[in-house]
């Protein structure tokens, strides 16, 4: 079954509001996966730009583009569960529902005779949110959603039946069709009620320009012939291009601040504060999806605005921490310069009223419970790789609830003495301010330091490994896992292999997570809707990211995924519209 998406909407019965778009978009990208993640497509020519960005307006809130290969579509319906294909089955019956047959449109006959590989889908950001104007967004999320515009751009590769199509469109239920001219191009629009106006233009013959509102229509022509478009964005063409991949099921583009800020001035924010935070110090968010035998790959870049005064150190010089931690480890994520980090997150954080903790609590923070200074007794020795990792001890038999963790820290030193002199000090701190006791002792004949509670419970171990690397572990005693350096690494397992990128390289950090272990073990925090059941599709996560260059991140991102097995076709519309029946499922 082709993509709902494909179509001709002649038809609008409401406005669908942003934050339900952005919702709908999400779904579709992760086979009912994160919110947020947007898809699109690359047209296929050699500026490897999305689909349409020489039309698409260059203040878009975002553009989506995606795959008309009824095969890739298939593909994206297999991987998950019954659970999460029964919900992204919902969502394509729905969309197809609303743009084609209830216009009246079937895709096999009326739109795939004449469109070509990819279509793509913009919403443009509201008036308010364009304006440099100084008073805040308002609040109110309806008067947004009445201000946004969709366009629609549907590549022509039969130009004589697209024109028919165009020339003879479908009879509307109380209202008609109206001809007019615009800068010399022909458009077709539907005069109605307010907000259920749709106009549609050909463009040079090759392009098939529908939107939700005269206006727009307006707005698209302009940005093609006067070539203000999302091609001639700052950073777009630089940086797009970057993530290009070959026959991919989808492509994103996010203008990242005004996204934030709609997103934040929503009541219902549909993603975290720290999340929003972050996105606001890029300039351009762009992705590529990418559909494998175990999963879907996701190619990302950030950049930064081409006129900041900021620029970012191509310093990428991690990748070595996963082969100091134990095959079991359960979550692994690393860095390639911890005080650099901190220098970012000051930039990025400072008056930013999203930012989860201001750096000056931080400071405060570690300055009243450790008497140390943040900056210079801790950060000034930490410029090497770090990370932070998950490690479980081995439960005994029988007894699953003794399932623990420890959390292990590393970072590689750039002057151990000074390292030693802040660990002595902390060491001081815990035995005279929290009464612990503080334990040399021996693990694998190295020296390690214990940090024991006064009830008589082990809290703490710190130690060196390899002579330069510092480390701390917190919670469950799994010194033994890395004391001596374990022969089955985290690097040398399967699931780790398969599933971290080994693009870009070099990196300046990495993520792993085995899904399916922790989730049965630990209960995670919420932080996107349907979370259980989106994790509960998912074997594991892999990330691998780099400084591209002095303005922009990539990243490499794969999701390993279960599978549904013995896919039911989505049911058509006439069966849909003769029953009443839930949204359609999988067969076991």
């Amino acid at each position: 079954m082709a993509p709902p998406l494909v179509s001709v909407p002649m038809k609008k019965n409401k406005k669908p509001s942003l934050v339900l778009t952005l919702s709908v978009a999400g779904l579709l990208i992760g086979a009912g996966s994160a919110a947020y993640w947007l898809l699109s497509q690359r047209q296929r020519s050699s500026s490897d730009l999305l689909v349409g960005a020489n039309i698409i307006p260059g203040d878009a809130l975002f553009a989506v583009s995606l795959t008309t290969d009824p095969q890739q579509w298939q593909k994206l319906r297999e991987f998950g569960t019954k659970e999460t294909q029964a919900e992204l089955d919902k969502n394509l019956v729905e969309l197809r529902d609303r743009f084609l047959t209830n216009n009246g449109y079937d895709f096999q006959k009326d739109i795939a005779p004449w469109v070509g590989n990819d279509v793509t889908i913009a919403i443009l950001a509201p008036a308010i949110a364009s304006k440099a104007a100084p008073k805040p967004v308002t609040t109110n999320e309806d008067t947004a959603s009445d201000q946004q515009s969709m366009v629609m751009v549907l590549p022509v590769k039969n130009p004589e039946i697209a024109k028919n199509i165009l020339a003879q469109p479908k009879t509307l239920k109380q209202r008609k069709w109206i001809d007019r001219i615009y800068q010399g191009i022909a458009i077709k629009q539907s005069e109605g009620q307010a907000g259920e106006n749709f106009s549609a233009a050909l463009l040079d013959g090759r392009f098939l320009v529908i939107t939700d509102s005269p206006k727009a229509t307006e707005r698209a022509i302009d940005a093609y012939k006067n070539q203000t478009s999302l091609a001639t964005t700052g950073g777009f063409a630089e940086n797009f291009p970057k993530i290009a991949d070959y026959q991919p099921f989808g492509q994103f583009y996010i203008n990242v601040p005004t996204a934030a800020k709609i997103a934040a001035a929503s009541p219902n924010r549909p993603l975290p504060a720290q999340v929003l935070a972050q996105l606001q110090n890029n300039q351009g968010l762009a992705g590529t999806m990418t559909l494998e035998a175990e999963g879907i790959r996701f190619k990302g870049v950030s950049w930064l605005n081409p006129n900041s005064q900021r620029v970012l150190a191509v310093e990428n010089k991690a990748g070595k921490m996963q082969s100091r931690v134990p095959a079991e480890t359960l979550m692994m994520l690393s860095g390639g310069n911890l005080q650099r980090l901190w220098g970012d997150y000051i930039l990025t954080s400072q008056r930013n009223p999203l930012s989860p903790i201001a750096p000056e609590q931080i400071r405060g923070g570690i300055k009243s419970l450790t008497d140390l200074d943040l900056d210079k007794d801790l950060l000034s020795w930490m410029k090497g790789e770090f990370s932070l990792s998950l490690i479980p001890t081995t439960p005994k038999q029988g007894s699953p609830d003794d399932f623990r963790v420890g959390l292990l820290f590393m970072v590689q030193t750039s002057n151990r003495q000074s390292a030693e002199a802040s660990i002595k000090q902390l060491d001081e701190v815990m035995r005279n301010q929290y009464q612990f006791q503080v334990q040399p002792a021996k693990v694998a004949g190295q020296p390690v330091v214990n940090w024991v509670s006064p009830y008589g419970t082990l809290t703490a171990t710190h130690g060196w490994l390899d002579g330069d690397v510092a480390f701390l572990v917190v919670g469950a005693p799994v010194t033994d896992k890395i004391l001596p350096k374990p022969n089955n690494t985290l690097a040398s397992t399967l699931p780790f292999q398969q599933t971290v990128p080994t693009e870009p390289n070099p990196t300046n950090g990495q993520f792993f997570l085995d899904v399916e272990r922790t989730v049965k073990n630990f209960p995670l925090p919420t932080l996107i809707p349907n979370q259980q059941t989106l994790l509960a599709a998912t074997r594991s996560i892999g990330m691998t990211s780099a400084v591209s260059d002095s303005r922009s991140n990539i990243y490499d991102i794969f999701l390993a995924l279960k599978k549904v097995r013995n896919t039911t076709p989505l049911p058509s519309p006439e069966s849909n519209k003769s029953s009443s029946v839930t949204p359609p499922t999988t067969s076991p």
